[in-house]
This record gives structure tokens, sequence and C-alpha cells, in this order.
């Protein structure tokens, strides 16, 4: 394992992918998107602190929430499984390909896997021929 991944690192990975922008969905939370057609395809949310994600050791809303796309729910299922790191899914987000991660656990990732987990994110929601720039 290379360094941990941060907080930081997110938007670095994010930004470095073609023709991403940092903008706004789910009315007013930041989001990191890819555009398609009139709007953009959002990959990596910063969640707003919900009643449906509840931190069960605290009692409290998690106020550090990411929303990761996942390609399909396959993938979704692998990266919650994985014991080593720290996704997570809450049934607000059944029959959706998307995981959770708290920024502040981060650090139990490298920063090699957390790019990997946001491009095959982007991947999911990029135009073809944009993969096709990174993949050859």
């Amino acid at each position: 394992m290379t360094r941990p991944a941060t907080p930081d690192d997110i938007g670095e990975i994010c930004l470095s992918l073609p023709e991403v922008e940092l903008g706004i969905s789910w009315g007013d939370r930041p989001t990191y998107l890819v555009p398609r057609g009139d709007k953009g395809r959002g990959f990596v949310l910063y969640r707003a602190p919900h009643k449906t994600a509840i931190d069960p050791t605290t009692g409290e809303m998690y106020d550090d929430l990411l929303v990761v796309r996942t390609p399909t729910e396959a993938d979704k299922l692998a990266l919650v499984a994985d014991e080593e790191l720290p996704f997570f899914t809450i049934p607000h987000f059944n029959g959706y390909n998307a995981v959770l991660v708290q920024e502040s656990r981060l650090g139990e990732m490298s920063v090699e896997e957390l790019r990997e987990v946001i491009e095959d994110a982007w991947r999911a929601v990029a135009p073809k021929k944009l993969v096709k720039q990174i993949d050859g």
C-alpha cells in the first residue's frame, strides 16, 4: 500500500479525468460531473447529512459522506463486501449503483485504491469516446 488516501485526493483524482467539472446536483450538492447532453452526469457527490444515513455508533447523521457511483450492482456489492475498504450502503440506495464512504475514513485505503474506484465511477457515466481516451 502506498500512502493513505485523503479528502484532498478526491478533487485531484476527479479533475484529472477527461472533461470533468465540479458542479451542483441534488439541488445544492457539490458534485463531480461529466458533460452529457444538456446537463452533466454525476459520479462523485458530497452528500448532505440526512436521516437515511445514521452512524450506528453515535446515532448521529453522517456529516462527511461521499456518494460514489459504481458501474454495476455487482461492483457495488463487491466494494461493500470488501472488509479492507470503508465503503458501505444504506437502504435508501437499494436499486441504485452507488456506495457511500466517509471522508474521515478515506485513510483506510490507499490513494491508488481510491483512484481505481473513482475512475470506475467516471467510466459508469462518461461517454464512450471519453472512456477510450484513458483506456486506449
